[in-house]
C-alpha cells in the first residue's frame, strides 16, 4: 500500500512538471498560506512600444479555486517584459506573470484564460479571442501553513473591512490600529527607480535621493539592480523602527505638484508601462509587507483627475486600476485611495472634472478587478455625503482637515461616522492628513513638543473611533511634502504616535466595542471612549481633576493612569478604584498635573 501511494505522489508530480514544462509556466514563492505565490507564463513575445500594445490589447485572468470550500478568486495578470525587469532594467520579452495570496491551506486548482482582441484588457466581450500560448492551461498548488509570526503581516492574514470602524485580519481575528507618515506624497520620486522622470523636465529638481537613509539599510534586506535602492528601503526600516506602521504614496502625479511619480513609459503616453520600475516598487512594498508596514495607495490627486478619459472611467482609467491591482493587489494589508482632494461636486458648476456618479462608478470598477476586496477609500476636499449607504462600494474615508492647530479633527471623524452610520453602513475613518496645508506636522526643530499635533490630532482622530492617522508635512516648512527625504526631522513625534498605539495594543483596549461620548467628562474638550459598565478611556488634554459620569451600572473600577508624552507602564494614583454611580472625581494624574494624559477605567473581577 505504501508503494502504490510513492507511485500515485510521483505520478502526480511528474504529470504536474510536464504541464509546466510543455505551456512553459513555473510557479514561484514560498506556497504557504498569506504567502505571495507567482505563476509565471511564457507567451507572445513583444514590447512595452510595440505596435500590438501588449498591456491592452491582451488581458490575461486566472482562476484559483480551492478544492475543498469551493472559495474562488478571478485574479488579473500582467505583461512582465523578461520576467525580471527590475534588476535587467528589459523592457521586451515573452513573460506574463500572476500574483496570488491564498487564505486557505490545502489544494489549489488554476485556469488560464489569456485572450486578446482590441482593447482586450479592460473588456468583457465574446468578440475577443485566444491568445493561445497558456490560454486553458491548468494546475494544481498545494499550500502550508504560514511560518510567520511578529509584525509581519504574512502571519496574520489579509487586514479586511468587516462592516465595522475598524479593519481586521483575516488570520489571526486582530484589529489594526495605525500610525504613519502620509507624506512626502511624491516618496516614490525616487532617483534610483528605472524610468524617464529624472530629467523628463518636468520639475526634475523635486527628484529624491533619501540619501539620509542609507544608514538604515541592513544587511540582506532588498534591493535591484547590483545595489540600488537601498536609501528608499531605509527610510521604511527606519519608520517601522520608530513603531510606525503605515506609509502612503501617490501612483501617478503627471499633472500635480510633482509630476515625478506615474507608472507609465514616460509623462505623456498613458497606455503603456514601464515594466522595470513598476517590479522595483514591487520590491519595496514586497519589504514593507515584512516590516508590517500597511500600504497606503494614492492613486490620484486633484491636479489629476481629469488627466484619464476627463475623468470618466474609461479606457485609460481602467487600464491604469487594472495594472495596479494585478502587480500590487496580493499585498495584504493596503487600501485604494482613489481620490485625494477631491473638490466640490455640489457646487455648480463642479470644482473638478469628476461628478458624484463617477467617483460611484469608478469604485464599483476597482471593485471588480480586485478579488480580495481591499478597503477603498476617498481623500476629501469637501465632503463624502452622496458616497455613503450599503451599495457603495467604498467602505471608509481617508479624512483631510484643515486647521492649523489640528482642532477639527475630533469632531471630523465623528461626522463621518455617524453619517455613515445613518447611511446603512458603517465607514472605517482614518485621519490621514490632520491639520492644515501649510504647517500640519511641522519639524522637532520647529516645534519638539508637537502638542496640538498630539492632543487635538493623534489622541483627538483615536478617541473619535479613527482607526489611525497619517501625517502630512506642510508645504511652508523644512522638509515638506515634496521635499522631504529625511524622516527623522520628525523623529520626536514618531515617539509620541508609538506611545499612543502602545497604550491601545499593550493595554487590550476594545475599542470596537467603545464608542466615543465626551459628555461623559465634566472638563470641556476632552474625550471619552466607553463601554458602559465594563471600560473607560478618558483623554484629559491639560490634566487636572475632572469627574466622569459612571451612570448607574454599580460597578467598581480599577484606574490607572497613562503618560501620552512619554509613554511606558500605567500608573497608579492613591485612588486606586473608583465605585458608585453618576458623576465620580478621578481625582488628580500622578505627576506633571497641567499636562495631558490618559485614565483607563476598567471592571475590577
Amino acid at each position: 500500500m505504501k508503494l502504490k501511494r510513492s507511485f500515485l505522489i510521483l505520478t502526480t508530480v511528474l504529470i504536474f512538471l510536464f504541464q509546466n514544462i510543455a505551456i512553459g509556466q513555473k510557479v514561484s514563492g514560498e506556497l504557504k498560506k498569506w504567502h505571495k505565490l507567482s505563476l509565471q507564463f511564457e507567451g507572445p513575445n513583444t514590447s512595452e512600444g510595440a505596435a500590438y500594445n501588449p498591456f491592452l490589447n491582451y488581458r490575461l485572468n486566472v482562476v484559483f479555486k480551492h478544492t475543498s470550500t469551493g472559495k474562488t478568486y478571478l485574479i488579473p495578470g500582467y505583461y512582465a517584459s523578461d520576467g525580471n525587469a527590475g534588476n535587467s532594467g528589459a523592457t521586451a520579452g515573452n513573460i506574463w506573470k500572476v500574483h496570488f495570496a491564498p487564505d486557505e491551506i490545502g489544494e489549489w486548482t488554476y485556469e488560464v484564460d489569456f485572450k486578446k482582441g482590441k482593447w482586450a484588457a479592460v473588456r468583457n466581450s465574446t468578440k475577443l479571442h485566444s491568445a493561445e500560448y497558456m490560454d486553458g492551461a491548468r494546475g494544481t498548488i498545494r499550500i502550508a501553513e504560514s511560518d510567520k509570526s511578529g509584525r509581519d503581516f504574512r502571519g496574520k492574514g489579509r487586514l479586511q473591512y468587516v462592516g465595522e470602524r475598524y479593519l481586521k485580519f483575516a488570520g489571526t481575528g486582530e484589529y489594526f490600529l495605525k500610525c504613519g507618515s502620509d507624506a512626502p506624497e511624491n516618496l516614490l520620486a525616487y532617483d534610483q527607480f528605472d524610468g524617464t522622470f529624472h530629467n523628463d523636465g518636468h520639475k526634475d529638481d523635486l527628484v529624491k535621493t533619501w540619501e539620509a537613509h542609507r544608514q538604515d539599510w541592513k544587511e540582506g534586506d532588498p534591493s535591484w539592480k547590483g545595489g540600488k535602492g537601498k536609501e528608499l528601503v531605509g527610510a521604511i526600516n527606519y519608520l517601522a523602527s520608530k513603531g510606525m506602521n503605515a506609509f502612503s504614496f501617490l501612483t501617478m502625479n503627471i499633472a500635480g505638484d510633482d509630476q515625478n511619480v506615474f507608472p507609465y513609459v514616460d509623462y505623456d503616453t498613458y497606455d503603456r508601462f514601464d515594466t522595470s520600475k513598476l517590479d522595483q516598487w514591487e520590491i519595496l512594498f514586497e519589504h514593507a509587507d515584512k516590516l508590517g508596514m500597511f500600504l497606503h495607495f494614492k492613486t490620484l490627486e486633484h491636479e489629476n483627475q481629469g488627466l484619464l478619459d476627463n475623468g470618466g472611467t474609461g479606457l485609460y482609467t481602467k487600464l491604469y486600476y487594472r495594472e495596479l491591482i494585478a502587480r500590487f493587489g496580493h499585498h495584504l494589508a493596503l487600501n485604494w485611495n482613489l481620490a485625494e482632494e477631491t473638490g466640490d461636486w455640489t457646487a455648480t458648476p463642479p470644482t473638478f472634472p469628476l461628478d458624484l456618479e463617477e467617483r460611484i462608478r469608478l469604485a464599483e470598477y476597482v471593485s471588480s478587478v480586485d478579488a480580495y476586496k481591499h478597503h477603498i477609500v476617498i481623500h476629501n476636499g469637501e465632503w463624502f455625503d452622496g458616497l455613503y449607504g450599503p451599495d457603495s462600494k467604498f467602505t471608509g474615508a481617508s479624512l483631510q482637515t484643515n486647521k492649523a492647530d489640528f482642532s477639527n479633527v475630533h469632531k471630523s471623524v465623528l461626522r463621518i461616522l455617524h453619517a455613515s452610520k445613518e447611511a446603512g453602513k458603517v465607514w472605517a475613518v482614518a485621519c490621514d492628513e490632520p491639520g492644515d496645508a501649510q504647517h500640519s506636522l511641522i519639524t522637532d526643530e520647529e516645534d519638539p513638543e508637537h502638542n496640538d499635533a498630539r492632543k487635538n490630532g493623534l489622541w483627538g482622530a483615536m478617541m473619535a473611533g479613527a482607526w489611525g492617522t497619517e501625517w502630512y508635512f506642510g508645504y511652508k516648512h523644512p522638509h515638506s511634502d515634496l521635499s522631504c527625504q529625511d524622516f527623522r526631522s520628525r523623529d520626536l513625534f514618531w515617539d509620541q504616535g508609538r506611545f499612543c498605539l502602545e497604550f491601545f495594543i499593550n493595554n487590550k483596549i476594545p475599542v470596537w466595542e467603545m464608542q466615543s461620548n465626551d459628555s461623559l467628562i465634566s472638563s470641556e474638550g476632552d474625550y471619552v471612549l466607553a463601554n458602559s459598565g465594563n471600560t473607560y478611556v478618558v483623554y484629559l488634554k491639560n490634566g487636572g481633576e475632572s469627574t466622569l459620569d459612571l451612570g448607574q451600572n454599580g460597578v467598581t473600577y480599577e484606574l490607572k493612569w497613562y503618560n501620552p508624552r512619554k509613554g511606558g507602564k500605567l500608573k497608579q494614583t492613591k485612588i486606586k478604584t473608583i465605585s458608585g454611580n453618576g458623576k465620580q472625581s478621578l481625582g488628580l494624574p500622578p505627576k506633571e498635573k497641567s499636562q495631558d494624559w490618559v485614565a483607563l477605567l476598567t471592571k475590577k473581577i
